[in-house]
């Protein structure tokens, strides 16, 4: 890939996704019949990286996987949707990581990861990517590597200019301070929002509450995701909460929905910087809003050909 093309770069985990569907989510101690099971791709950085690319993105992934035979199948499946695997990297000192899904009737879900080859991204990986990153237009972190990886390769786009989205999932209550000043939009969900600010999000209040406190620990811009109910923004330029609403649709699956929405905002900031903050998370919300409606995780992810146009104008 000639780098000065790439147009996003995530750098963060993929992992292979074992989902069972069942009529509820079981109690502690509890087994309970499910319906369904799948095996598919998963991994928050790769989620958000091929839903960036479905829309139209030149994405290149940062990585680690296993030498078995889901590492191998994965790198096909970044090929499958053209991303770049060069900085794509294989270890026989770990597993690929897997998570493993429940979903309920109603399209909620509980997730268990195991982080495995993740975990072994280093400093030498990032060197190697160093050149892309310097590239890119957007730059997308989040947790399920190694924290200090994301916070160095933050610190290596913010210091270069490159836009930089952070997604603090898994959250971590005790944060490193430097992950909110070293990410142009933070942008987290009710529960993660929780876990930092210790302020409970059930209403659109509490997260612009949220929002305002996590922008005193240095963050530019904050997005504060609600699942159906949309987005709360609030910015330094303008600390005003702004309520984003999304689309009312009826949920099959809300497995990597907020992924599909941070993959879309990732595409809007690099190919349409001119739009409002409003506008796109408007867009993205409505992308977010279709990858539900299907099962899977990166399986529900649209093309931006079976979306309406007027969201590319």
């Amino acid at each position: 890939m000639p780098y000065n093309e790439v147009m996003l770069i995530h750098y963060d985990s993929q992992y292979w996704s074992l989902k069972s569907v069942t009529p509820r989510l079981p109690k502690a101690g509890e087994t309970i019949h499910g319906s369904k099971f799948f095996i598919g791709f998963g991994g928050k950085g790769a989620n958000q990286c091929i839903q960036a690319a479905r829309l139209g993105a030149r994405t290149a992934m940062v990585c680690k996987v296993g030498e078995d035979s889901f590492g191998n199948n994965y790198i096909e499946n970044f090929k499958n949707n053209d991303v770049c695997t060069d900085f794509v990297g294989q270890t026989a000192e770990a597993a690929t990581g897997t998570a493993s899904i429940i979903v309920n009737a109603e399209g909620q879900n509980a997730i268990v990861i195991v982080a495995g080859a993740n975990l072994l991204l280093d400093s030498s990986d990032l060197a190697k990517a160093s050149g892309a990153i310097h590239s890119a237009r957007v730059m997308v972190c989040q947790l399920e590597i190694n924290p200090q990886m994301s916070l160095e390769a933050l610190k290596v786009a913010h210091n270069s200019g490159v836009k930089t989205i952070f997604n603090p999932a898994p959250a971590i209550a005790d944060l490193e301070a430097e992950f909110y000043t070293h990410s142009d939009i933070f942008c987290c969900n009710e529960s993660e929002a929780e876990i930092l600010t210790g302020i409970a999000v059930t209403r659109l209040t509490d997260a612009s509450k949220a929002g305002r406190a996590l922008l005193d620990r240095g963050c530019h811009l904050v997005l504060v995701t609600l699942g159906g109910e949309g987005c709360v923004i609030v910015s330094k330029d303008d600390p005003t909460p702004k309520h984003v609403a999304t689309n009312k649709v009826t949920a099959v699956d809300t497995t990597g929905a907020g992924d599909s929405f941070i993959g879309a905002l990732a595409f809007y900031l690099a190919h349409y910087p001119h739009l409002s903050i409003e506008e796109m998370v408007k867009r993205s919300n409505c992308i977010a809003s279709v990858s539900v409606q299907s099962a899977g995780t990166q399986t529900s992810f649209p093309y931006r050909k079976d979306l309406p146009q007027d969201i590319f104008s």
